[in-house]
């Protein structure tokens, strides 16, 4: 049995079109760069930015928060696998 992909939840299509407008340098970036940089088509980033999809494998997502220079917490929630839906994961307790 294979090990399941951990998988993203963007935060909101909303967020990662500011973010697109002003990156982590300053400089926008269109869908197609975007895309380009990440090694998606670009129909996943305009459906990510419109709401379409949500989801995406982890990867991915690090790949586009690296490209727009940002954390990856800032743009994906950790979502973890409950049946056939993804959930968001649950907070951890961090210790002193």
């Amino acid at each position: 049995m294979s090990t399941p992909t951990p998988m993203r939840r963007l935060v909101s299509g909303e967020l990662l079109t500011l973010i697109m407008k002003r990156t982590g340098t300053g400089n926008p970036v269109t869908i197609r760069q975007l895309a380009d940089a990440v090694g998606v088509s670009a129909g996943t980033i305009s459906a990510l930015r419109t709401g379409t999809q949500a989801l995406i494998p982890e990867d991915k997502a690090r790949r586009i928060a690296a490209a727009v220079g940002v954390d990856l917490d800032v743009l994906f929630i950790p979502c973890e696998r409950a049946g056939r839906y993804f959930v968001p994961a649950a907070p951890q307790a961090v210790s002193a």
